[in-house]
C-alpha cells in the first residue's frame, strides 16, 4: 500500500500573481507526482484553499487536476482546515465532494445518550485502509470537538487506520513555534497506524508509544516571506506500508517539490547609512545569475543616519529584475533608525495576539460565562473577517454575513 499526505497549500494566499502561479504549480506537480508514483490514495489534511470561497480561476484548476486523479482511480480523502472552513459550516470541500472529486472523512454524529461526538470511518475500497479525521477551526475553536470526542470505537476498530487532523499538537511543535497555542496529543485516539496532520507549516515526524507515527508535512508551498526564506520550497510525505505484522513495516519519505529556485540574502545594517546599505545589497547580487530566481532580502539592525525610506529599494528591485529575477521581496521589520523610537512587535502569530487581546477584555459585560464569551467573540471575528466572493453581489454578500452571524447568535 502506498499513499501520499499533503497539507496547507492555501491556494489564493499570495497577492502577487507570479507567486500565486507558483503555488498553483506546486499543487499540479504534487498531483502529477501522485499519479506517477501510482499511489493508492491521497490524503489532504486541511487548507487546500486560503478561503472558504476561492476564486473561479482557482476552482477551475483544482477541479481539473482532481478529475485527473479520479480518472486514474486514485481517491482523495480530505478534511476542512481552519481557512477553507467557514463558521457557518460551509466549505468548498462539500462542493468538490458532491462532484465526486474527493471524500471528506470528517463524518460523524452526536450521540444523544452520552452527548459525545462519534466519528465514522471511511474505508478505502482498494486497500481496506480505514480513514477518519477532525476538521480544523481558527483560534483553536476545534478544541471543544476533541474534548467531546468519543474514543472507544476509534481505538477498538481493527485494521490499518489513519487519522487526519488540522490543529497544533504540543508534542509536535517545533521550537520556533513554541509560543503557538496548542493542545495535547492525548486528545487524539490511540492505536492508529498513521496520523496525518495539518496546520503547522513545518515538516515534522514523531514516533510516539501507543500512537504510532504522527506527522506534519509542512505547507505544500510557502505561504509568506518567512516560510519562503526558511524552507525555500514545500513538500509532502510518501508512505509505503507492506501490510505485515513485522516491526518497521512502514517507510515514510518527505518529498521536496522543487518548484522554486531561491536565493536568500540577510544583511546586518548596524552603523550603516542608507546609501551604504543600498550599495551592499546591489553589490551582493551584481555578478550572480538571477534568471528565474526568487530573491528574499532581510535587513536588520539600526542604521546610523537618515531614514529607512532613504534606502533605494526601487532601484535595487529594478536592477534585480533586469538580471532576470522571477520575484523579489524584502523584509525590514527588524530594521530601525536613530530618528525613530523603536516599536517592538510580538513575533507570535496574529491569531495568538488576537486571542490575548480578547482574553484581556473578557467579562466586562457578564452576559455569558468566560469560555462561552471567548468562543463567541472569536467566532464572530472570524465571520466578519471575510471578503466578497467573485461574482457575488453586495446584497448577497451582506445577506451571507448576516446569516452566519445570526446562526452564531442563535437568532
Amino acid at each position: 500500500m502506498r499513499y501520499a499526505h499533503l497539507a496547507d497549500l492555501h491556494l489564493g494566499s499570495w497577492r502577487d500573481l507570479k507567486m500565486r502561479d507558483l503555488s498553483t504549480k506546486a499543487f499540479i506537480k504534487a498531483i502529477d507526482d501522485c499519479i506517477l508514483n501510482h499511489v493508492d490514495f491521497v490524503l489532504f489534511s486541511g487548507d487546500l484553499f486560503n478561503t472558504s470561497l476561492p476564486s473561479l480561476d482557482t476552482l477551475k484548476i483544482v477541479t481539473k487536476k482532481l478529475k485527473e486523479l479520479n480518472n486514474h482511480n486514485i481517491p482523495l480523502y480530505a478534511i476542512a482546515g481552519s481557512h477553507d472552513f467557514s463558521p457557518s459550516g460551509k466549505t468548498m470541500l462539500d462542493v468538490l465532494e458532491n462532484a465526486g472529486l474527493l471524500k471528506n472523512v470528517c463524518k460523524g454524529y452526536v450521540n444523544q445518550d452520552d452527548k459525545m461526538l462519534h466519528l465514522n470511518f471511511t474505508t478505502d475500497q482498494k486497500t481496506g485502509a480505514k480513514i477518519t479525521g477532525m476538521l480544523g477551526k481558527k483560534g483553536l475553536l476545534d478544541k471543544v470537538y476533541y474534548q467531546n470526542l468519543f474514543l472507544d470505537n476509534l481505538e477498538q476498530e481493527p485494521g490499518y487506520k489513519i487519522f487526519l487532523f488540522h490543529t497544533t499538537l504540543s508534542e509536535l511543535k517545533p521550537k520556533h513555534l513554541e509560543m503557538m497555542e496548542s493542545q495535547p496529543l492525548s486528545f487524539l485516539p490511540k492505536g492508529f497506524n498513521y496520523y496525518a496532520g495539518g496546520h503547522v507549516h513545518h515538516p515534522t515526524k514523531l514516533e510516539q508509544e501507543d500512537y504510532g507515527t504522527l506527522t506534519y508535512p509542512g505547507a505544500l508551498f510557502p505561504n509568506n516571506f518567512a516560510e519562503m526564506e526558511k524552507y525555500g520550497d514545500g513538500g509532502y510525505y510518501l508512505i509505503e506500508d507492506n501490510q505485515t505484522d513485522l516491526p518497521n513495516n512502514q517507510t515514510i519519505d518527505w518529498i521536496k517539490l522543487n518548484t522554486t529556485n531561491l536565493i536568500s540574502f540577510s544583511l546586518n545594517c548596524n552603523h550603516k547609512s542608507p546609501e551604504v546599505i543600498s550599495f551592499e545589497i546591489a553589490n551582493h547580487f551584481n555578478n550572480l545569475d538571477l534568471t528565474d530566481k526568487i530573491i528574499t532580502i532581510r535587513l536588520y539592525g539600526k542604521i546610523d543616519c537618515g531614514k529607512i525610506s532613504d534606502i533605494d529599494f526601487k532601484e535595487i528591485f529594478n536592477q534585480l529584475y533586469k538580471q532576470g529575477a522571477y520575484f523579489v521581496m524584502k523584509n525590514a521589520a527588524q530594521l530601525s533608525s536613530e530618528e525613530f523610537s523603536e516599536v517592538k512587535l510580538s513575533q507570535t502569530s496574529p491569531e495568538t495576539i488576537e486571542e490575548e487581546i480578547i482574553s484581556e477584555h473578557l467579562q466586562q459585560i457578564k452576559l455569558f460565562d468566560k469560555e462561552t464569551e471567548l468562543h463567541l467573540t472569536k467566532s464572530l471575528l472570524h465571520s466578519l473577517n471575510t471578503t466578497k466572493a467573485e461574482g457575488e453581489t453586495i446584497a448577497d454578500f451582506q445577506k451571507r454575513v448576516e446569516e452566519e452571524i445570526d446562526k452564531l447568535l442563535n437568532l
